[in-house]
């Protein structure tokens, strides 16, 4: 992925002045990219001697990778084990290999490219190597609530393992094909050929446990399990292709299973996986499991979910996300929860987030698995991810989500600054985690917040609320940036609808706000989020019409109803009013 692109469109650049991104390429700000990228070059591929600003010619003479600056003098790199191989010409070569921390970087040289052409060597771009797996999410970012939906999705995964899926994108008013990449042939230093992937390892999420189906019916009339139903239909897609995937060169299937609630229910999905494989004669463990962290039985139980899954195990994930809407639901009589803002902060969650890698670590995951962080939900933030989501590797983390192909490009230069792999090693065995930090629950004893107060968390949870509801209901877009009441885009799915609809109703049961209040904050706050979408000719407004509004009820329901849904989950009604909806519109 181009980290030209990244930075040239991201706030990483301060998008004002003369750096402001205009309609026409913006030079001033293209060299800012420039000097932001070789500077990055320089700390960690340096130059004996010398700075990438300084270059004019790169070659590889002898096997060895050779720099030129203006007088001519002959530079290499300081490690010149990074040099890994080249595309082209030994003495004008169109690009170089290197790497770092195990991740490539690709320079491309173009002489005749507009940005080559103005560089003192060529450099048209940098690409890195980031992503090096990828999951097609079947759960919080889709909307598939029957047989329709299903096929949507499956022939979208099936044409992803053939290599035939491509999707028509429009952005700025431009339409291009994206469609998936092949395989970069290059030579190492010794002329020798050799490949790096085109393509990241493809994961797939399917759903829970809690929902069923009527894609399927029993002999006795009852729908079968959903997540029964989509293990089954990956299962079938990867057989048909695994023997001409390139996808896993093991011939594994990779599934991401969330919302399970501690080692019982870890031990049924690998049985589900058992025999659907006996059903397929697939291989026995082809199928593996990556655990999401997301439930406080499974926290608190993380060793032995790994344990009912040590034959089949790939990664284990915290959702953070999901895992504070969990702890909401669970500790709902126990006391009135703390602001929403301040959750992320709190010693629990803290604590969770050590816990995951210090387990996966104590259990042998390093080098053999992923420890993963949770989603980065400010798509437009770069800048401040940047700052921000090291603490991921820091930690000794060596794999975490982002919302975006270019928030992941970004985020691999966290990965050049840290050694995940020595960082594991330092930490393994180490024990810095109790179970009282994990059971610590984020409650307030004497509540003196002023009305006002209240009424702003109200308007700040309701407002998110119904901006993802209503494109959920009404437009069946699982996933979305969703202005919030500061009109910033954030990335909503259900897990953040977990959150603020289970904090609604944790504050309605300890009588912190009452239901009329709750009301008035939904109607002031549905105007509101009618304004945002004004512009969107496919938006149907709820003002004026909010006794007819499914999108509306929908979200009442998740408040009102929120203290007896299963584990506060918002599929339920999600899925009801999106049935009632397409019925409707049918």
């Amino acid at each position: 992925m181009s980290l030209y692109d990244a930075i040239y469109g991201t706030d990483i650049i301060p998008n004002k002045n003369k750096f402001k991104i205009t309609k026409n390429y913006n030079e001033s700000r293209g060299r800012e990219v420039i000097k932001f990228a070789k500077a990055h070059l320089n700390t960690f591929f340096p130059i004996d001697s010398c700075s990438y600003k300084e270059v004019t010619k790169i070659q590889i003479i002898n096997n060895e990778l050779i720099f030129s600056d203006k007088n001519s003098n002959l530079k290499k790199l300081l490690n010149p084990s990074q040099f890994c191989g080249y595309i082209g010409f030994e003495l004008s070569p169109d690009e170089i290999i290197l790497e770092k921390n195990s991740l490539r970087v690709r320079l491309q040289l173009d002489k005749e490219h507009p940005i080559g052409k103005i560089d003192s060597f060529h450099l048209k771009d940098i690409v890195l190597e980031s992503a090096l797996s990828v999951i097609m999410d079947c759960e919080d970012s889709i909307v598939s609530v029957d047989t329709n939906d299903k096929i949507e999705t499956f022939k979208n995964w099936l044409g992803l393992l053939n290599g035939t899926f491509q999707t028509e994108v429009k952005k700025d008013n431009v339409s291009f094909i994206r469609k998936l990449s092949k395989d970069i042939s290059y030579k190492r230093p010794n002329g020798k050929a050799d490949n790096i992937k085109g393509l990241s390892l493809l994961l797939i999420r399917n759903v829970g446990h809690l929902m069923t189906s009527s894609s399927i019916i029993d002999h006795n009339k009852n729908e079968i399990g959903e997540g029964i139903i989509d293990t089954l239909l990956t299962a079938l897609c990867f057989l048909k292709t695994i023997n001409n995937s390139k996808n896993s060169k093991f011939k594994s299937l990779y599934i991401v299973k969330p919302k399970m609630h501690g080692p019982e229910e870890v031990e049924f999905s690998v049985n589900t996986f058992s025999k659907i494989e006996k059903l397929l004669k697939i291989p026995e463990n082809t199928i593996k499991i990556g655990i999401m962290d997301e439930e406080r039985r499974t926290t608190l139980n993380l060793k032995e979910c790994i344990r009912a899954a040590k034959n089949r195990v790939f990664f284990i994930n915290t959702g953070f996300l999901d895992r504070t809407g969990d702890e909401i639901h669970t500790s709902m009589d126990a006391g009135t929860m703390i602001k929403k803002t301040e959750m992320k902060n709190v010693n629990w969650i803290q604590a969770y987030e050590r816990w995951n890698v210090e387990i996966g670590l104590k259990c042998g995951f390093s080098g053999l698995a992923q420890i993963g962080k949770g989603m980065w939900a400010m798509p437009d933030m770069m800048s401040k991810m940047m700052e921000e989501k090291i603490s991921h590797c820091q930690s000794g983390a060596n794999t975490a989500w982002v919302p975006s192909p270019t928030a992941a490009t970004l985020h691999a230069l966290h990965y050049h600054k840290v050694d995940i792999m020595s960082l594991q090693k330092q930490n393994t065995g180490k024990k810095n985690v109790s179970i009282d930090d994990l059971i610590d629950i984020p409650i307030i004893d004497t509540p003196n917040w002023t009305e006002d107060e209240i009424n702003n968390e109200l308007e700040n949870n309701i407002q998110g609320i119904l901006g993802y509801v209503v494109k959920w209901v009404n437009n069946g877009i699982g996933c979305s940036k969703v202005l919030d009441i500061n009109n910033i885009g954030l990335m909503e799915d259900r897990a953040t609808l977990r959150i603020s609809s289970q904090h609604i109703a944790n504050w309605l049961n300890h009588e912190i706000c009452t239901e009329d209040q709750v009301m008035e904050a939904m109607k002031k706050m549905g105007k509101v989020v009618d304004g945002q979408n004004a512009g969107d000719k496919n938006y149907k407004s709820m003002d004026g019409n909010f006794d007819q509004s499914i999108a509306f009820k929908a979200a009442c329901e998740l408040v009102f109803e929120g203290k007896v849904q299963p584990s506060g989950y918002t599929e339920p009604i999600l899925h009801k009013k999106r049935l009632e909806k397409k019925s409707i519109s049918s």
